[in-house]
C-alpha cells in the first residue's frame, strides 16, 4: 500500500509539472504574437502617401505666384482632411531655396528640409 501513494505523488508532481510548462509556453506564444501585432500596426501606421502628397503640393506651391494663399489651403485641408499639422518656411541662402517642412498626426512626426536643384 506504501507504495501505490508514493507512485500517486509523483503522477500528481508531473501533471503540476506538465501544466505549469504548458501555461508556460502558452504566455510565450501570446507575448510574441503581441509584439508581432504592435510592430504591423506601427508600420501600417506610417503616412507614406500622405506625407508625399503634401511635400509635393508645397514644392510646387512656392512655383506659383500667389503662394500664401496656396500655403493657408495647403495647411487647413491637411488639418481637415488628415487630421495633420502641417506647417513649412521657405529661405534663400544664395541660388537655392530651402523649404523646411513638418509634418504631425500625432502619430507619426515628419521633418525634412527640401533644397531646390
Amino acid at each position: 500500500m506504501a507504495g501505490l501513494r508514493e507512485d500517486a505523488q509523483w503522477i500528481v508532481l508531473m501533471g503540476f509539472l506538465v501544466s505549469f510548462s504548458l501555461f508556460f509556453l502558452a504566455t510565450i506564444l501570446d507575448q510574441s504574437v503581441m509584439v508581432g501585432q504592435t510592430t504591423a500596426e506601427a508600420v501600417s501606421e506610417f503616412p507614406k502617401d500622405d506625407i508625399r502628397e503634401i511635400r509635393s503640393a508645397i514644392i510646387e506651391s512656392y512655383t506659383m505666384p500667389d503662394h500664401a494663399a496656396v500655403q493657408n489651403d495647403i495647411t487647413v485641408l491637411a488639418l481637415s482632411r488628415q487630421n495633420a499639422i502641417v506647417t513649412f518656411s521657405a529661405s534663400s541662402v544664395g541660388p537655392y531655396t530651402l523649404i523646411s517642412i513638418h509634418y504631425n498626426n500625432g502619430v507619426t512626426a515628419y521633418n525634412e528640409t527640401w533644397r531646390s536643384p
